[in-house]
């Protein structure tokens, strides 16, 4: 390396990174003004978290009250007479009574951590990352229906679960926030349209939640992230939604699904340095002090990338990367699967472990982290690339990103440096977010839609640069017959 060269990569400049970490509201101003509370339950491969969340009705901003996290792995065994009606990605049995002690503790705790009680509440949202060891509809609907049962434990009533059929039926001030006598729900989510016919993947509601999520947090950074877009949800499986620009409402073009943190979770398996069969990338602690060696990181980053597969989900298959599919609905709806898998499934997961084995021999943990930075970005990298291929993405495209492996460590400013390599975008800063808490976050706002709490001075739905798409909603709905 040359001395200019040495000059120019000591003032290279770094990415500007927009990362919208959860914003807090204290208890006094949660009182004093009109903020609409939601629990957010989800019980996920590897964490199960109740996190309440306050939207204030006035600025349409959404805050984190207070969050609590339990480690999936430690659902209580099933009791002698339980039925096992399914299992994580690891192979945690489940069973609808352990399901719902777990989710009531978690609901619980994180009211008792905000000085809360479930009076305060407005409304709670459940959801699952579970599906990639389900066999069938009807286990994910047994897991629904478990989540429902731990919320009634914690003393949810059930009006709390569903949306107003009225505007009477809102707590006062929301009332007064409804848009019910402009508008009805139906079914579109922050101006997105779901897919019709049958489910297309079997996280179709992660997605769905997470999309919203990202485009609520965005609002807290200078990202317009709205139609068209692409949400990336790096939890232990792969969530997300490819959305156009279409007026008022937003199609889905795009759905994504397989492995994602399952793939760090494997290779940080395969160190020694968490558990074997239920260990973690969450699990390792850094050392203070120990530097990567970045080359051999990126060495073992691309060793790794050789067993990811990156594609489109092939027509006669019922699964892809272990979660799932339907691609004959998603043909119907136009929707394009794509799906990231190690081998066939899984099947190649064991050989990530021995990559994790070789890092840890030659080097040290904090190599090991950075590979695993690298992998999640050149995956973010390559998944957008493909849907940019297939042009389901192009240059008014926003990027959103939320789960553990894909905003953690470096991974952010990586990913930043990875798009630029594609070259679809003059600033690809400026159109890429990375949000905290994405799923919580698109809980709150999936109950405000549900019950028509709109914030037209600040629009979630619509396009990116456009306005509030009330007018346009109203003119839809009418010439459907839905509104008068």
């Amino acid at each position: 390396m040359g001395f200019l060269d040495s000059i120019r990569k000591i003032f290279k400049k770094s990415p500007k990174i927009h990362y919208a970490k959860s914003q807090t509201v204290d208890l006094i101003e949660l009182k004093r003004n009109p903020y609409y509370i939601v629990a957010s339950v989800e019980l996920g491969n590897t964490t199960t978290k109740a996190i309440i969340t306050a939207t204030n009705m006035d600025t349409g901003k959404t805050y984190i009250v207070s969050k609590y996290v339990k480690m999936t792995r430690d659902v209580r065994k099933p009791k002698k007479g339980e039925e096992v009606f399914g299992k994580t990605l690891w192979g945690v049995e489940l069973t609808k009574e352990a399901v719902a002690d777990m989710v009531k503790e978690v609901l619980l705790k994180a009211l008792e951590k905000g000085n809360l009680t479930i009076n305060d509440l407005h409304f709670v949202v459940r959801s699952t990352g579970v599906t990639a060891g389900f066999a069938s509809p009807e286990e994910v609907g047994a897991m629904i229906i478990a989540l429902a049962d731990g919320c009634l434990k914690a003393g949810v009533p059930p009006s709390k679960m569903a949306p107003a059929m009225s505007k009477n039926q809102l707590p006062k001030p929301f009332d007064e926030y409804s848009l019910m006598d402009k508008v009805i729900f139906d079914g579109a989510v922050t101006g997105v349209l779901p897919p019709t016919g049958k489910e297309v993947v079997a996280n179709e509601m992660e997605g769905e939640l997470v999309t919203a999520g990202i485009k609520v947090g965005s609002k807290w950074t200078e990202v317009d992230f709205r139609n068209p877009c692409m949400s990336i949800d790096f939890g232990t499986t792969l969530a997300g939604r490819i959305t156009n620009d279409t007026l008022p409402y937003a199609k889905v073009i795009g759905n994504l699904c397989g492995l994602a943190g399952a793939i760090a979770d494997s290779i940080a398996r395969g160190s020694g340095l968490v558990s074997r069969d239920k260990g973690a990338a969450l699990d390792i602690a850094k050392k203070c002090g120990d530097k990567p060696n970045k080359e051999l990181a990126e060495e073992y980053a691309e060793k790794a990338h050789k067993y990811i597969i990156i594609d489109e989900v092939p027509p006669n298959v019922d699964r892809f990367g272990t979660v799932p599919v339907n691609p004959e609905a998603a043909k119907k709806a136009g929707t394009t699967l794509i799906g990231c898998d190690v081998g066939k499934n899984g099947s190649d997961l064991p050989k990530l472990e021995e990559i994790g084995k070789r890092i840890v021999e030659e080097c040290n943990v904090s190599t090991l982290l950075y590979t695993l930075d690298l992998v999640s970005a050149e995956i973010a990298k390559r998944l957008v690339e493909f849907a940019y291929k297939k042009g389901l993405v192009n240059e008014k495209t926003a990027i959103g990103i939320t789960g553990r492996a894909g905003i953690t460590g470096e991974k952010p400013r990586l990913i930043i440096e990875k798009l630029k390599e594609l070259d679809i975008w003059d600033n690809v800063e400026s159109n890429v977010v990375f949000v905290e808490d994405g799923l919580a976050l698109g809980a709150s706002v999936m109950a405000r839609c549900m019950n028509c709490l709109g914030t037209p001075k600040v629009p979630i739905g619509g396009n990116r640069g456009g306005g509030c798409i009330l007018g346009l909603r109203r003119k839809w709905q009418k010439e459907r017959g839905m509104i008068r």
